[in-house]
């Protein structure tokens, strides 16, 4: 009797392929804590989102990740199965802190830190209080008060707008110093300009770094930032040709391997009627009172009624 071979499952594996700076990585003996992956509540979306706290929680990064289908790593004598490639970039705090700040039950009210920055199902959230960064912002986005040796804070709506300003125009710089176009004729996705003569204007770039920002704020935010930059709403680009006299196309499906070109009405050229060949000349000429077609033998006949 034979027995089947059974195919061992390979152990998993848990090594990644990052790019990451490498004081993202250190850790000395200064700090009380390890680099440390920790999720957080994404700022935008809502969702969970992964974060890297640096040593010592003094820095926070946020991970992205580049992935394809087909695609695996060699480490050392090992195949990583997954092909993704992770990327560590860092973000101000403050990001993350907004949107309790913003929640309704803190909003309008003089608060300690600690009680505004609570969260059941992200409790790596309190994490964020010990980044020096983020504690030295906070006086942009809220208003301070001290009481008894405590501070007190409370969110500011014209603050943050003000704040989120200048992360645009600090953009806009960065933008421009890259030498990265942003207008009209260009292809998002690899930043090639279409028409080299077109030139981007500051309301290209203003509108370009607002989206970038936006990635980082809610939907409201985002709406209120748009306005305070006093950038007009973008009007739908008016119809070349009315709708009447747009060509009309096939309804029926393309095939690859034709011409394309036939299935559009407007470039049909009517061709001039073929020439009759002599016998068909002679036999237009019969006169054909009488006669009956071809057809006429193959129709279905008419029962006549009865009287």
């Amino acid at each position: 009797m034979t027995t089947k071979k059974t195919r061992s499952v390979p152990p998993s594996n848990d090594s990644w392929v990052v790019i990451a700076a490498d004081s993202a990585l250190e850790s000395t003996k200064t700090h009380d804590s390890e680099p440390t992956f920790v999720k957080l509540r994404n700022p935008a979306t809502g969702t969970a989102s992964q974060y890297l706290f640096s040593g010592g929680d003094v820095r926070v990064y946020e991970m992205k990740a580049f992935t394809e289908d087909c695609r695996s790593w060699f480490i050392g004598q090992t195949v990583q199965r997954d092909g993704k490639l992770l990327y560590l970039t860092p973000v101000d705090p403050i990001f993350l802190l907004l949107p309790y700040m913003q929640s309704d039950g803190v909003e309008g009210k003089f608060q300690p830190l600690q009680q505004m920055v609570m969260d059941e199902h992200y409790p790596g959230c309190m994490r964020l209080l010990k980044c020096t960064q983020a504690l030295d912002s906070l006086r942009y986005v809220t208003d301070e008060k001290m009481m008894d040796n405590l501070k007190f804070h409370r969110y500011n709506h014209e603050k943050t707008m003000e704040w989120l300003k200048k992360k645009v125009w600090n953009t806009v710089t960065a933008l421009r110093n890259s030498d990265i176009s942003v207008g009209g004729g260009v292809k998002s996705t690899t930043y090639v300009r279409v028409k080299q003569e077109t030139l981007a204007t500051e309301e290209d770039y203003l509108r370009y770094a607002h989206g970038l920002i936006s990635v980082y704020i809610s939907e409201e935010l985002s709406k209120d930032l748009l306005k305070h930059l006093q950038l007009p709403e973008i009007t739908s680009p008016k119809e070349v040709e009315p709708p009447s006299k747009k060509r009309k196309l096939s309804d029926k499906p393309v095939e690859a391997g034709e011409d394309y070109t036939k299935f559009n009405s407007a470039d049909f050229v009517r061709k001039p009627p073929k020439k009759m060949t002599a016998a068909q000349k002679t036999l237009a000429k019969v006169d054909k009172t009488g006669m009956k077609s071809m057809s006429a033998f193959f129709s279905p006949k008419v029962k006549q009624e009865k009287k």
